[in-house]
C-alpha cells in the first residue's frame, strides 16, 4: 500500500502530514509525510536535516517566545518535529477520491470570550496600551470552541478535502496528526521561506468580509482605500523589514501590493526578499512571530498580549515550517504562519483561535465580527458556493498600485541597487543606540546605504560609549518618556545628557526625541489621539515632506527656536495649529518625531543623510 493508502485506512502508526502548497501557475501538489514525531525544548535540539533525506516537519508553539526572552503565557506546549521517513507527492485532483466524503456535525459551538467581552478588551488595549504609547498595534485573540459528533481520522480527512478544494488561495493547506492531536488549516500567509540564499516573508493584513451575497467589485474598490485597513498593512510590512534587517546583511526588497482572495474574505499582502547566509533554524527564532499575529513593536506587543490575553495561545499564531536541503545540499526552508486552523483532540473536541489587529481608531464592534468572520470562513469547509475573483480587474490593480506612490522608494527598490554613498560620509563611524525597537536596524541599512560604518548598542549597555564613534543615532521604543522608572528610558535621558555636555554629534528618533525635548526644557504630553501607523504630510524646515508616525507622545512648543543654556539656539520644526514639534536643530545635534526609516516616509533615507551630515559639521 502506498502511504497515503495507509492514512486513509488508518493503518500507520506515524505521525504524519498532508500539505498542499501555493504552487503558482503550476498544478497543485498532494505532498504527503510520515515519521517519528518528537518534542523539544529549543530549536537547536530540533533533529538536523541530514538525518533526513526528506528533512523535518516542525509545529512551533506561540509559547517558544521564551526561547527569544519574550514574555508570554508558558502553556506547557513545546516544539514538536517529526523527522521524515516517507515521502509521497501526487497531483491533487488526481486523488481527491480517495479522501472519505464524511460530514462534520458541530455542536456545543461558542468563543471563549463574548462579543461584549472581546469588545470591552479592544477597548482597554486602544486606552491602555496604544494609547500609553506601548505600540503602534496589537493582535487580541479569542477562541471559537465546538465539538464534533462522531468524530474520527476519516472526519478530519473529510474536512482537508474540501479546504484543499475550496482554499486555493492558502499559502499552505495542511493536516498533520500528531501525538493524538489533529491540526487542520488553510494558512493565507507565509511566514518566512529560503531557497538558493533568499529568504522570503509575505506580510498580509487588512481584510475584507465577503457579504452573504458574495464579493462585489465596489466592496472591494472601498477596502483598498479603507484608511485602516492601509494602515494595518503598512505596519507590519514595517515590523517585517526589521525582523529580515537581522538576518539579511542588505535588508529586504518590498514587492507588491496584491490582492489575496480566500472562499470567504480577501487580504492585501506584500512580499519582502532579501539574500541571507542564516541557518534555517537561526531564521525561524528570529522571526518569532509574525507582527500580523501579535502587533508592533514586537517585543513589547507580546508583553501586552501577556497582559491582556486570559490564557496562551497554544500554536495560534505560531508556525509549521519544512526544513530540508536543495539539489546542491543548501538548507531550504517553507513556512505558514498557524492561523485559519483547528486544533481537534481524539475525542472531537476542536478549537480555533482567531484575532484581530487593533490600531488607534479600531471599532471595537468591527473586529468582534472580524474575528467571527475568520472563524466561519475555516467552519465553511463544509460547503462553500465559488466566489467570483478580482485581483485581475484594471480598477484594482490600479487602486494597489496607487498605494505605491505614497511610500518610500528605498525600500521598493532591490538592495543591491540602493547604495547611495555620499563621499563626505563614507567610512564615517556610526553608534546606533537600541531602545527595544528594531526599527534601528532598518536605521542602519539606511546608514549604511549612504556610506557610515553602523554598531548597534543596547542603551542599558553599560560600555555605551566605550566605542568610538563620529554620529549617534538614538533609536525609537515604546513606553512613556516621562517615566524615569523605565530603565530604557533612564537610561536614554543618561546617554542624551552625556552627548550633550560632550558636545558629541548625535540624531535622536521618535522616543529618544521626546526625551531630548524634555531635556531642553520643552512641553509633553500624550496625543488625544495616537499617531501609530499615521502618514502625514509636514513642513520639515522648509521642505515639504511626507513621513511616518508611531507616538502616542508629542512635545509642543509656540516658537520656530528657542535658547537653552547649555545647548544654545534650537531651531524648531512644528505645525502651526496644533505647535506639536516636528523635529529639532541644533549645534551638534538634531532630533526628529517620525520615522525615517519607516516605509511610510517618502525621502526617509535622504531625510537621515542631510541630518547626519549637518550635525557632523556643525
Amino acid at each position: 500500500m502506498s502511504l497515503l493508502e495507509r492514512i486513509v485506512s488508518g493503518s500507520l502508526k506515524d505521525a504524519f502530514a498532508l500539505i498542499v502548497r501555493e504552487s503558482g501557475t503550476g498544478p497543485r501538489l498532494l505532498e504527503v509525510y510520515a515519521g517519528h514525531a518528537r518534542t523539544c525544548e529549543s530549536f537547536v535540539d530540533l533533529p538536523e536535516t541530514g538525518e533526513s533525506k526528506d528533512g523535518v516537519l516542525v509545529l512551533i508553539p506561540y509559547a517558544q517566545l521564551r526561547e527569544r526572552g519574550f514574555a508570554c503565557i508558558d502553556d506547557g506546549e513545546r516544539l514538536c518535529a517529526i523527522q521524515i521517513r516517507e515521502r509521497e507527492v501526487y497531483p491533487l485532483d488526481e486523488v481527491l477520491e480517495v479522501f472519505p466524503e464524511v460530514a462534520l456535525h458541530l455542536s456545543e459551538g461558542a468563543f471563549d470570550m463574548e462579543d461584549e467581552a472581546y469588545e470591552e478588551a479592544v477597548r482597554r488595549v486602544i486606552h491602555d496600551e496604544i494609547g500609553h504609547g506601548e505600540g503602534a498595534n496589537f493582535v487580541l485573540k479569542r477562541t471559537y470552541r465546538a465539538k464534533l459528533h462522531g468524530y474520527s481520522l476519516a472526519t478530519a480527512l473529510a474536512g482537508f478535502r474540501r479546504l484543499a478544494v475550496q482554499e486555493s488561495g492558502a499559502y499552505w493547506t495542511f493536516l498533520v496528526h500528531v501525538g493524538g492531536r489533529t491540526f487542520i488549516g488553510a494558512s493565507p500567509e507565509r511566514h518566512v521561506s529560503v531557497e538558493d540564499g533568499v529568504a522570503v516573508m509575505n506580510p498580509i493584513s487588512g481584510t475584507y468580509r465577503y457579504p452573504s451575497t458574495g464579493p462585489t467589485l465596489d466592496g472591494v474598490l472601498d477596502f483598498l482605500t479603507n484608511e485602516k485597513e492601509v494602515d494595518e498593512l503598512y505596519m507590519v510590512v514595517d515590523e517585517e523589514l526589521k525582523m529580515m534587517a537581522h538576518f539579511c546583511p542588505a535588508g529586504g526588497t518590498v514587492r507588491g501590493p496584491y490582492l489575496k482572495e480566500m472562499s470567504r474574505l480577501a487580504h492585501t499582502e506584500y512580499y519582502i526578499e532579501g539574500r541571507t547566509q542564516a541557518e534555517a533554524r537561526i531564521v525561524l527564532r528570529q522571526t518569532l512571530f509574525a507582527p500580523t499575529v501579535t502587533g508592533s513593536p514586537i517585543e513589547n506587543a507580546c508583553r501586552v498580549i501577556a497582559r491582556q490575553e486570559r490564557e496562551g495561545r497554544g500554536f495560534y499564531a505560531g508556525v509549521i515550517a519544512l526544513i530540508g536541503n536543495d539539489a546542491a545540499g543548501g538548507e531550504r526552508l517553507d513556512s505558514a504562519i498557524l492561523i485559519r486552523t483547528a486544533e481537534i483532540a481524539a475525542d472531537g473536541s476542536m478549537k480555533i483561535g482567531v484575532g484581530s489587529t487593533i490600531v488607534r481608531h479600531s471599532q471595537p464592534h468591527a473586529e468582534a465580527e472580524e474575528t467571527r468572520a475568520k472563524a466561519k470562513a475555516l467552519l465553511a469547509a463544509l460547503g462553500v458556493q465559488a466566489t467570483r475573483s478580482f485581483a485581475g480587474v484594471p480598477a484594482v490593480q490600479a487602486a494597489l498600485g496607487k498605494r505605491n506612490g505614497a511610500v518610500a522608494n528605498f525600500w521598493l527598490t532591490d538592495s543591491s541597487q540602493r547604495i547611495c554613498v555620499d563621499p563626505s560620509l563614507r567610512g564615517r563611524r556610526a553608534l546606533i543606540i537600541d531602545a527595544e525597537d528594531a526599527f534601528t536596524a532598518m536605521l542602519a541599512q539606511q546608514l549604511e546605504a549612504i556610506g557610515l560604518e553602523v554598531t548597534i548598542k543596547s542603551c542599558t549597555d553599560p560600555d555605551l560609549f566605550d566605542s568610538d564613534c563620529d554620529v549617534a543615532v538614538l533609536g525609537p521604543g515604546p513606553g512613556d518618556p516621562r517615566d524615569v522608572r523605565d530603565r530604557r528610558v533612564a537610561s536614554l535621558r543618561h546617554a542624551m545628557g552625556e552627548l550633550l555636555a560632550r558636545r558629541k554629534a548625535f540624531l535622536a528618533v521618535c522616543l529618544s526625541h521626546q526625551i531630548l525635548c524634555l531635556e531642553l526644557g520643552l512641553d509633553l504630553v500624550p496625543r488625544a489621539e495616537p499617531n501609530q501607523g499615521v502618514q502625514k504630510e509636514i513642513d520639515l524646515f522648509g521642505s515639504r515632506e511626507w513621513v511616518g508616525f508611531y507616538n502616542s507622545f508629542v512635545a509642543k512648543c509656540e516658537a520656530s527656536a528657542i535658547n537653552v543654556q547649555g545647548a544654545g539656539n534650537v531651531e524648531v520644526s512644528r505645525d502651526l495649529a496644533s505647535n506639536e514639534v516636528h523635529a529639532l536643530r541644533g549645534d551638534r545635534f538634531a532630533s526628529i518625531q517620525f520615522h525615517a526609516e519607516s516605509l511610510l516616509t517618502r525621502r526617509g533615507v535622504d531625510i537621515i543623510a542631510s541630518n547626519v551630515k549637518r550635525v557632523l559639521s556643525s
